[in-house]
């Protein structure tokens, strides 16, 4: 799903000096689709399973860059990123979970000596939202605190039909597992829900209520170049979901979806929790299409930090919106998949910076929100001093 959409964006009008995008994977009904459906000469399709380590290697040897679009939870981020190394290109992925994050990061000198770049977690969140913290961090001499923050709001009729809103690994993995987070200066895993927090936010949005869960942001923010040394003493990260689909993916982790890779037993056939909730749900969106209803989706990233500027107490606000707009229809989740693309786009056209790094580290803020303008993303930033200390 966020890979066609960041297909899409790089053989966008506005998206400059790319000459070819090969999609490889294994679904060649999903791939030909796209194919179909866009009518670009600049794509090509390849089948091809990542299991495949040499089929890999082929590819990249020409290629200027990797965007790993698997899954976190699939299991081979660390197969894909390796085979990049291996093949000295640039890669790139949508990250989000922290499961690898750690483990890539360790191999930043070997990158470095190599003289390739990896950027970790490049979608919205993460991605967007670490350079949203950079941002922030920029317009402190010294930080206290980021709290980060992502919210979805819908408006229109009560949708009978499930539509998940991005991977469904990715959303049972927020509702059921431990997170890590950034408090008196150390990592600190919290449960599942906890930290909770109700702010309230500029319309359509209203007060909304939001909780940790298992992120990145967490494990590369509040140790990035520019902003550790500012003094930070915590970072955080929380998630707001519609109230509907909170409850949905609440109850799912009850009944058991949580441990989504351990299979079960059915009628003599062994198939994982998350395998048949994907199949059942799919089956569920194509049988009902003619219930799903005409709905407004917004989505709110915000990024608050506070610390000092010029001997005062200052707290900077940096958030992005995405409002119903025609410019989305072709994408499914705009914000994640054109951020891959916009990152990707970056790394290619200047100049290489080679290591492991998260998004905070490697994009220059005034380049990259040019780049979200384009897109019609909504950017505001606000300051605000209270007194001298």
């Amino acid at each position: 799903m966020m890979g066609s959409g960041t297909v899409r964006d790089l053989l966008a009008a506005y998206s400059k000096d790319v000459e070819k995008v090969i999609v490889a994977d294994v679904n060649d009904e999903k791939m030909d689709g796209l194919a179909d459906d866009i009518k670009d000469p600049r794509l090509e399709t390849i089948r091809m399973d990542v299991t495949e380590e040499s089929k890999i290697l082929e590819i990249l040897k020409d290629a200027d860059i990797c965007i790993n679009g698997v899954p976190t939870f699939a299991g081979y981020q660390m197969d894909i990123f390796n085979a990049c190394y291996e093949a000295r290109i640039p890669y790139v992925d949508y990250g989000g979970m922290g499961i690898y994050t750690v483990k890539q990061k360790a191999d930043h000198d070997k990158w470095v000596k190599a003289g390739i770049p990896a950027v970790l977690g490049l979608g919205a969140d993460p991605g967007m939202s670490n350079v949203m913290c950079k941002a922030v961090a920029e317009e402190l001499d010294t930080i206290e605190k980021i709290n980060l923050y992502w919210a979805a709001k819908i408006l229109g009729p009560e949708n009978p039909v499930l539509v998940p809103p991005y991977s469904v690994s990715t959303l049972l993995g927020e509702y059921a597992n431990t997170s890590k987070q950034f408090i008196n200066g150390r990592l600190v895993e919290m449960p599942p829900h906890s930290g909770k927090e109700i702010l309230t936010l500029p319309e359509p949005f209203g007060c909304m209520e939001f909780m940790h869960t298992q992120h990145s942001e967490p494990l590369t923010v509040p140790f990035a170049r520019g902003i550790k040394e500012k003094g930070i003493k915590e970072f955080t990260w929380k998630l707001h979901l519609p109230d509907a689909e909170h409850e949905v993916y609440k109850g799912l982790v009850k009944a058991g979806f949580g441990d989504f890779s351990s299979p079960v037993v059915i009628k003599g056939v062994e198939v994982t929790p998350l395998d048949f909730l994907n199949v059942l749900i799919k089956r569920n969106i194509e049988r009902n299409q003619d219930r799903i209803p005409e709905q407004e989706g917004y989505e709110l990233h915000l990024a608050i930090g506070s610390g000092k500027k010029n001997g005062l107490a200052t707290t900077a606000r940096c958030s992005v919106m995405t409002t119903p707009d025609p410019f989305y229809n072709d994408y499914f989740d705009a914000a994640t998949s054109m951020n891959v693309s916009i990152g990707a786009q970056i790394i290619c056209r200047s100049k290489i910076n080679p290591g492991v790094w998260g998004p905070e580290e490697y994009f220059d803020t005034a380049g990259y929100f040019e780049e979200l303008k384009k897109r019609h993303f909504r950017i505001m930033m606000k300051i605000e001093t209270s007194r001298e200390l």
